[in-house]
């Protein structure tokens, strides 16, 4: 087995919490802003760890008064917003578990958390999720829904909760806010079920804060150094989102939320983060707009011959950093230094213009994707873990960086390869196992204490992890050929007009794909070859797409043996979303749901 860890640079005593390490940083510096809140005109208002922490305090004392001590679990269900920061510290102020929930999940999904967590006590975000809610303690057999309290998050319910505990001294939440330790749970995380029923990671102060420690030392090129700013726009019941907001809160990294995606561009231009947390889709939505506005305007030449450029220089760097080139020569300097000045600018003005980096996680990143942005100045740093890493096991940081790895273990984290190519992890980070599944934690740990991530990967000589593929979704040919799908998916869905690829091939004579198709992408194709608008219907039989689409599956095929590449496919008449049940929250495609809700259409791939 290969092994690669790096050793932790800081840790914490163990009767401590992260509260206690949050509070460190907030008396140090009471009036640096931490959060930043819309002004009602377009920019913001700073709030100060002063003012955060006494509003924290008071909504502890109202949750207090409502009957939530120490060890009691209460749920958050809501979009990302900075009133969910104020929940979530106040949870912990008093000495409860947070569980979140996806703002986006059904009534059913709502209902397992609930049942499974034993949270009482729900926070709702809006009128969409207060009636998921209902309806979920409604269809609970067994369950009386007057035992649970449901709560608004809007201000002013937030006012009435503070109201309510103002009765009590502040010795009562400073003894609940101190009575967990750094091995206890500090919240239950649900997986997002993309290999079966979503399952509680214990997640504990010791993970989200010596975790948080150790990964501002070894990323302080990202995310230290002067004012640092953020804008967090993914879903806080993620674990990456998640985990992030404790180390801003830890680091002095102020923070605006926003769950609108349809203004993101607009908040960014008025709030100038230093740094973005992002995942893959929107960089490749990101990418698509551009070429797409670039030939509306007529300018699809220079914008082609920019996008080229930027990726040939950012791989010239590369090789020049790994000692196999020379580096950028003088003609591409010569050029990239002309589209600095015509191109560039704009696309950097569309992420707020000051950001020079930004962390990707959640799913696989196209290395070509990162070629573009780092090549126009935005550093893309990917990064790798999971639900049970509390996110973060490994980064690319400035200066040790290798396009299409994920980078090198952060502090405290040891990765290694096992016999059958999984990635297993262990250190500070991981979880303490699942709530009520102890056989499924048992199944989840090795003998030595390593998470089995049920991913495969490989290390380089340098320590430096590329992830190939999930364990599960490795595919078998009818002719016994093994064949691992993310590379071939990853590939095809650079294809600007397409959304989602599902490689198939099980037991079957030869490998095949499912395509779904980008609307959005679907309505410029129209407009640019004069056709009429179509549906997806009509999209998924028309000549012209089906030979886009087998351009790029050609493009694919050419990186792999004959027998591992995609003979055929089809284009599917309908979108595969997470309204649709196919795509998690963070975006993570659902390949097995989508095989056990397309059998028709894989049968079709292998008629004669």
């Amino acid at each position: 087995m290969l092994e690669t860890s790096t050793a932790p640079t800081a840790t914490l005593p163990d009767d401590s919490n992260l509260t206690d390490l949050a509070l460190a940083v907030a008396q140090q510096t009471p009036e640096a802003p931490v959060y930043a809140v819309p002004n009602g005109t377009g920019g913001w208002l700073d709030v100060s760890y002063q003012a955060f922490f006494d509003r924290v305090r008071a909504l502890a004392k109202g949750l207090a008064h409502h009957g939530v001590a120490p060890g009691d679990l209460v749920a958050l269900m809501a979009p990302t917003s900075y009133e969910w920061a104020l929940i979530d510290q106040a949870i912990w102020f008093a000495g409860a578990v947070s569980v979140p929930i996806y703002e986006t999940s059904s009534p059913a999904q709502v209902r397992h958390i609930l049942s499974d967590s034993g949270a009482r006590l729900v926070f709702t975000g809006g009128e969409k999720q207060h009636r998921s809610v209902a309806r979920a303690l409604d269809e609970t057999e067994g369950v009386d829904a007057s035992a649970f309290t449901v709560f608004s998050m809007d201000d002013a319910a937030l006012v009435r909760l503070a109201d309510d505990g103002a009765h009590l001294a502040d010795e009562v939440i400073e003894e609940a806010r101190s009575t967990p330790v750094l091995d206890d749970t500090a919240t239950l995380v649900y997986t997002s079920g993309t290999t079966g029923q979503p399952k509680g990671a214990k997640i504990t102060h010791r993970n989200l804060a010596e975790g948080a420690v150790n990964i501002l030392t070894f990323a302080q090129d990202i995310i230290g150094g002067g004012e640092q700013r953020t804008v967090m726009f993914l879903p806080l019941a993620h674990v990456l989102a998640h985990a992030v907001q404790y180390i801003c809160l830890v680091g002095r990294i102020q923070i605006a939320h926003t769950s609108d995606l349809s203004r993101l561009t607009e908040h960014m231009a008025s709030f100038h983060p230093t740094w973005l947390l992002l995942v893959p889709r929107l960089l490749e939505k990101v990418e698509a707009g551009i070429l797409a506005n670039a030939r509306d305007s007529g300018k699809e030449r220079i914008v082609t011959a920019a996008r080229d450029t930027a990726i040939a220089y950012s791989r010239a760097l590369e090789a020049e950093q790994r000692g196999e080139g020379k580096g950028p020569g003088a003609a591409l300097k010569a050029k990239h230094a002309l589209f600095n000045r015509l191109v560039y600018p704009k696309v950097r003005a569309l992420m707020g213009g000051q950001a020079r980096f930004a962390v990707s996680g959640a799913s696989p990143l196209n290395p070509d994707l990162a070629h573009f942005f780092r090549g126009m100045g935005i550093n893309i740093q990917e990064g790798y873990g999971l639900t049970e890493s509390t996110a973060p096991a490994t980064l690319n940081i400035p200066g040790h960086t290798r396009l299409g790895s994920v980078g090198l273990p952060v502090p405290g984290t040891t990765v290694k390869i096992a016999e059958d190519g999984e990635i297993w992890l262990r250190g500070i980070v991981i979880c303490d196992g699942y709530l009520n599944r102890p056989e499924a934690s048992a199944e989840a740990f090795s003998a030595d204490g390593f998470f089995k991530t049920g991913d495969l990967g490989r290390l380089d000589d340098d320590g430096y992890l590329y992830v190939t593929g999930r364990k599960k979704e490795l595919i078998v040919t009818a002719g016994g050929k093994n064949v691992v799908p993310t590379p071939l998916e990853e590939s095809i869905r650079t294809a600007p007009l397409v959304s989602q690829v599902v490689v198939v091939g099980d037991d079957r004579p030869f490998i095949g794909a499912l395509v779904a198709l980008d609307p959005e992408a679907v309505d410029r194709w129209a407009a640019e070859h004069s056709r009429s608008p179509m549906s997806l219907a009509e999209a998924a039989e028309d000549e012209g797409i089906i030979a886009e689409v087998q351009r790029f599956v050609d493009l694919a095929n050419e990186q792999v043996s004959r027998a591992e590449s995609v003979r055929k496919f089809l284009i599917l008449d309908r979108e595969l979303t997470e309204a649709s049940g196919h795509v998690t929250p963070s975006q993570k495609l659902q390949r097995h749901r989508v095989i056990e809700d397309h059998p028709e259409e894989i049968e079709r791939l292998y008629q004669r």
